[in-house]
């Protein structure tokens, strides 16, 4: 056999036993590992897909691995195989046998040439070649096993992720698409529809990716070395994900303003009409303050809301023809300007009204005195009589000069109050 002598000391019978019993259990191991990848599911789905791109040059490379991977086992097997058989000759091994045993289990005494397996001490045969001790030959087929699996357990991964919640996410925009076009919601009408348009497509080409390129879509874990280490990369589907679900609110919201969109009508003309009344009685107001108040300032009242109202036809219409997808944001910006219109038409009322406000302000103040003087006896007291008299023929007359009985009032309030002070010779004073 050409062997060239044992590495180490010879081993003994016992050792031998030992070491005979320790490579066949470690050749159980290696075969159940070998035909549990050789029957997993993500080794066969590799071997049927049509692949391309990183999945393909790899699973290209795992193959000539696992091909690799059996020429190993085969060697393994057959080294093996002929050290029992060595062993089994004897019961008591001879000290020539023990030398070969111990080659044999210790040393380089296995050869392989690609698949080519040779047995120990012959040459020949093309290629290059390996020689392994029994030990590294496992060690070696243990290092092309866990590459492998890798490939196998990170396709099988991505593909038992994702092809499954695409599908589901692809029915769920099924029926978001059917919901939407019931409510005008469609490309090229509504942004929303578009962005069905955009998802549809983004999950098409999603799943023909994911399908052909599964490891495209597999983030390795950071500093693992176990087959199957990390997660498969769900960024794209989550994004599709989010934005279906803004798409799906979106015609939520539009099939709500369907539901209640007569409501919102009725109380879209209930403000705008108030605001009418309010810019009406403002206008009434502001002929009674010319016609009642001299030398003030009162602003014009502006017209009705002619383009709310224009607008609040159009979303009739809308309505009747049943266009949501346009009813929904004309509804919503009416609803805003019509109470401005309410709030502007209340402001106009105040500003118009004020000078009414004003005098009859005045009016309690002078009447408020009146009362305080008359409480404290001096309801007779000849220059507060006529003073008031002076202040209140202003007030009640029209139109009022505001700014005289303003003044006509303060003059009653300062001799009220020097009256009430104290005995004075205030009356003598005009």
């Amino acid at each position: 056999m050409g062997v060239t002598g044992p590495p180490g000391p010879v081993m003994d019978r016992d050792e031998v036993d030992r070491a005979l019993a320790r490579l066949a259990a470690e050749h159980k191991a290696v075969e159940d590992s070998l035909l549990a990848l050789q029957d997993h599911a993500g080794r066969r789905l590799l071997e049927g897909a049509e692949l391309t791109g990183a999945t393909k040059a790899r699973w290209a490379e795992t193959e000539q691995t696992i091909t690799a991977l059996w020429a190993y086992f085969d060697a393994y097997t057959a080294a093996l195989r002929e050290a029992r058989e060595l062993r089994s000759r004897r019961r008591w091994s001879s000290r020539e046998d023990l030398v070969e045993l111990t080659e044999r289990l210790r040393g380089e005494s296995v050869a392989v040439s690609g698949t080519e397996v040779r047995a120990p001490g012959l040459t020949g045969g093309g290629g290059l070649v390996e020689r392994f001790t029994l030990a590294r030959l496992v060690e070696r087929m243990n290092e092309l096993y866990a590459a492998s699996l890798d490939t196998v357990v990170c396709a099988d991964a991505v593909w038992s992720a994702l092809p499954a919640r695409i599908d589901l996410l692809a029915a769920e925009l099924g029926r978001t698409r059917s919901l939407a076009h019931s409510v005008g919601v469609r490309p090229g009408e509504h942004p929303s529809g578009d962005d069905l348009e955009a998802i549809t497509q983004e999950l098409a080409l999603l799943r023909s990716q994911v399908v052909t390129d599964p490891l495209a879509f597999w983030r390795p874990a950071g500093g693992s070395s176990a087959p199957g280490g990390g997660r498969p990369d769900t960024e794209r589907y989550d994004r599709a994900a989010r934005a279906l679900e803004e798409v799906r609110r979106e015609v939520e919201a539009v099939l709500q303003v369907r539901q209640d969109s007569e409501a919102r009508l009725l109380r879209l003309r209930d403000v705008l009409s108030r605001a009418d009344r309010t810019l009406a009685e403002a206008r009434t107001a502001r002929g009674e303050v010319l016609a009642k108040i001299a030398a003030s300032e009162v602003p014009a009242v502006s017209g009705p809301p002619t383009a709310l109202q224009e607008r609040l036809a159009a979303a009739a219409e809308h309505r009747r023809h049943a266009r949501w997808n346009r009813l929904s944001p004309l509804l919503e910006a009416l609803e805003q300007q019509a109470e401005e219109e309410l709030l502007r038409a209340r402001e106009e009322l105040a500003a118009v009204t004020a000078p009414l406000a004003v005098r009859a302000e005045l009016r309690g103040r002078l009447d408020a005195y009146r009362a305080k003087v008359a409480r404290h006896g001096l309801a007779e007291d000849t220059l507060l009589i006529e003073r008031y008299d002076t202040a209140r023929r202003m007030l009640w007359s029209a139109p009022c000069d505001l700014r005289a009985a303003e003044q006509a009032v303060l003059r009653y309030q300062r001799a009220a109050a020097e009256a009430l002070a104290g005995p004075s010779d205030h009356r003598g004073t005009r």
